[in-house]
């Protein structure tokens, strides 16, 4: 199905309606392919229907031309940064296209190389890119507490389509079963999927500037303000074209704050994050299946990874006697005791870095598997989702060390094909 959307650009672009080419001009015209059939729609299982629609839009351009995404990991952190920020600045770029990925520099190829990418994506919505916007190392799109993130009020980052570029890294990431970006506050969930700023549920951890959120608390509750508390709050009121502050619209003042710091400052940023979006099949899935909003938009911590869990879906070594084993029985048995208990210990982002380190990003795989070989370091062989233990270690506190170091450098890239 086709459904055309009005734009204003002027840019002309060709597209295929049923079996005719058409060329239309795109400042009259743009046909945002939704994604085929309805079977999807009607599957109660949530995340089924995901995987089905997703199946489905990617089957509709599997012959096209694959798109491109290289990064040198020789070059700097804001040379590295500005290579995924110009591939989401592209304009008019189908995102269901086949992707290939290519890391210069290093050896790798395959899956694990696209995990890697999408995994870096939403680390650096999340925690910034290292790119000089505005007198800082570091530009974050995202500001705020863990689970109250919400976009940064910077209008440079508005006037340079960042939050376009956002909205289409979350929802190609989304095409290719890669990590969401959680941790967005429900506000501006709510208000980014069509609701009103009226009637979202805003609280002052949702405030991301800490001086604003220390005046707007002074109106809570009934205590008499002191003249300088009230000098502050009048101050930020008329800031923001409100009225004086009085006993009887106090309450109505501290909304009204709040909602316009959390959200009003930031309509523009939400508006061009949504028309990201929309450019990929996981708007239509959010709106039309509103049962997929908390596993596509999931709450800070919601996507943690239960050591149980992992620990159940891990094919382990066998313990037959096979001449092609590198290692004993008895030997490779420690070795997963090793792991196991490292497991069982971690912390909720180590065990988030392991699974990264062993597969390419931090989603956990149906059935990882583990080996015993001889070596000096754990490596991982991501596209196989295949972990690589040496086999020389002798107690516990040898093995902590050397997997730590390694889970802490899958952010540099992979070193093996």
């Amino acid at each position: 199905m086709w459904t055309a959307v009005s734009l204003k650009r002027e840019n002309q672009i060709c597209r295929s309606v049923l079996s005719a080419q058409k060329c239309l001009p795109l400042s009259l015209l743009r046909y945002t392919l939704q994604p085929a059939g309805k079977g999807w729609f009607t599957i109660s299982d949530p995340t089924k229907a995901i995987s089905q629609c997703v199946d489905n839009y990617l089957r509709m351009h599997k012959m096209e031309s694959p798109l491109l995404l290289s990064m040198d990991l020789r070059r700097s952190p804001a040379e590295q940064d500005m290579a995924l920020i110009s591939f989401y600045k592209q304009p008019n770029v189908e995102w269901g296209r086949p992707l290939n990925c290519r890391l210069e520099g290093d050896t790798a190829i395959g899956q694990g190389v696209t995990r890697f990418f999408f995994s870096t994506c939403m680390e650096k919505l999340k925690s910034g890119f290292c790119i000089n916007f505005g007198n800082a190392n570091v530009t974050r799109l995202f500001e705020g507490e863990p689970g109250h993130l919400v976009p940064s009020a910077s209008h440079f980052l508005v006037e340079s389509d960042m939050f376009m570029v956002a909205g289409r890294m979350v929802g190609h990431s989304f095409l290719h079963g890669g990590p969401c970006l959680s941790g967005l506050s429900p506000a501006i969930v709510h208000v980014l999927l069509g609701g009103s700023p009226e009637t979202a549920t805003v609280t002052l951890e949702d405030c991301p500037d800490l001086d604003i959120r220390e005046t707007i608390r002074l109106l809570e509750g009934e205590s008499t303000l002191s003249e300088k508390d009230a000098g502050s709050v009048q101050e930020l009121a008329y800031a923001w074209d409100l009225p004086s502050l009085t006993e009887k619209n106090r309450r109505w003042i501290f909304e009204k704050l709040l909602i316009h710091a959390v959200i009003g400052r930031v309509t523009r940023q939400i508006k061009q994050f949504r028309r990201g979006l929309k450019e990929t099949s996981m708007w239509t899935v959010l709106t039309q299946r509103p049962d997929t909003v908390a596993l596509l938009l999931p709450k800070e911590g919601g996507g943690n990874i239960s050591p149980e869990v992992l620990l159940q879906r891990i094919t382990w070594p066998c313990e037959d006697d096979d001449d092609d084993n590198d290692y004993s029985v008895d030997t490779r048995c420690r070795m997963t005791g090793y792991l196991r208990q490292f497991i069982v210990n971690a912390t909720p982002t180590e065990l988030t870095n392991l699974v990264k380190f062993w597969t390419g990003w931090e989603i956990l795989p149906t059935s990882p598997s583990v080996e015993v070989v001889m070596g000096r370091y754990p490596t991982a062989s991501t596209c196989f989702e295949t972990l690589r233990i040496p086999g020389h270690y002798k107690d516990y506190k040898s093995f902590e060390r050397d997997i730590q170091a390694c889970i802490c450098s899958c952010q540099t890239g992979f070193g093996l094909v």
